[in-house]
């Protein structure tokens, strides 16, 4: 009889511990919760004071660019007025050179043709200028370009030959006052690759020397020869030719005049 009544105490003991371990489950993991909780808090005030500190940088990194790009303008805006400012002289100076030089050089020889204007020394010209071509006897109209390294002169049928053991050249030239061609036979002087960027190979373009005049000013250069026909102007004038002797004066055209009683293509017919 004392074993029928041990069962149902064993049941009850076994029911009141596990009604007993849920509260202390249930008081642990609310502890835990509020101890995460409480970790979470505490570590979120340095990396609240951490992203003020980076903001803080950060306005302070742009506001010193700013500065610095200020600065940079101002000094370019300053260097810019100080070209204009010299270009403004020189002009200012070269027009009362200009009125000047007549008269004195009239003084000394009545019938020497004045030049339109030089500044120290060197021959001013424009963006554009009349440039008589003794051989063959031409004028064109050519454009000046200081960035341009060599001059170019518009030809075609270009032949290479032979003479008496030296390289010569054949071309036509076209006269624009006549839009007739000529043919000319120059020495080559030598030949200058170039790599154009609608070309995947080099080409190889003779060059010349030709005499020349613009203004006053005589002399013989180089010419490189190629099809301009796609091109404005038949004649182009580089730094081969304008250094140590020429300026340019990019606000101004036909700077220079040339004299008078040149020798021109099919004169003697008329």
């Amino acid at each position: 009889m004392f074993l029928r009544t041990a069962t149902p105490l064993s049941a009850m003991f076994r029911r009141f511990r596990f009604l007993t371990l849920i509260p202390m489950v249930l008081l642990l993991s609310a502890c835990a919760q509020d101890r995460y909780m409480f970790l979470e808090r505490a570590d979120l005030g340095p990396l609240q004071q951490q992203l003020a500190d980076q903001q803080l940088e950060i306005f302070a990194l742009k506001e010193q660019n700013q500065a610095q790009f200020d600065l940079l303008e101002t000094r370019q805006q300053l260097r810019q007025n100080d070209l204009s400012a010299e270009l403004r002289a020189q002009r200012t100076l070269l027009e009362k050179h200009e009125q000047r030089q007549p008269e004195h050089r009239n003084a000394i020889n009545p019938q020497q043709q004045p030049s339109r204007g030089r500044y120290q020394g060197k021959l001013v010209v424009g963006e554009l200028e009349n440039v008589y071509m003794p051989v063959p006897g031409v004028i064109y109209e050519a454009r000046i370009d200081s960035g341009a390294q060599t001059s170019s002169l518009h030809a075609t049928n270009i032949e290479r030959f032979e003479r008496d053991g030296e390289r010569w050249v054949r071309f036509e030239i076209e006269d624009p006052a006549s839009e007739q061609s000529i043919t000319l036979e120059r020495k080559l002087s030598r030949n200058v690759r170039i790599i154009q960027a609608s070309a995947d190979e080099a080409e190889r373009r003779p060059v010349v020397e030709l005499p020349f005049m613009i203004g006053d000013h005589r002399q013989t250069a180089e010419f490189t020869l190629n099809d301009r026909e796609q091109l404005t102007y038949s004649l182009l004038i580089g730094r081969n030719v304008l250094r140590d002797v020429m300026l340019v004066d990019v606000g101004r055209e036909h700077a220079t005049e040339l004299p008078e009683g040149l020798e021109l293509v099919g004169e003697d017919d008329e």
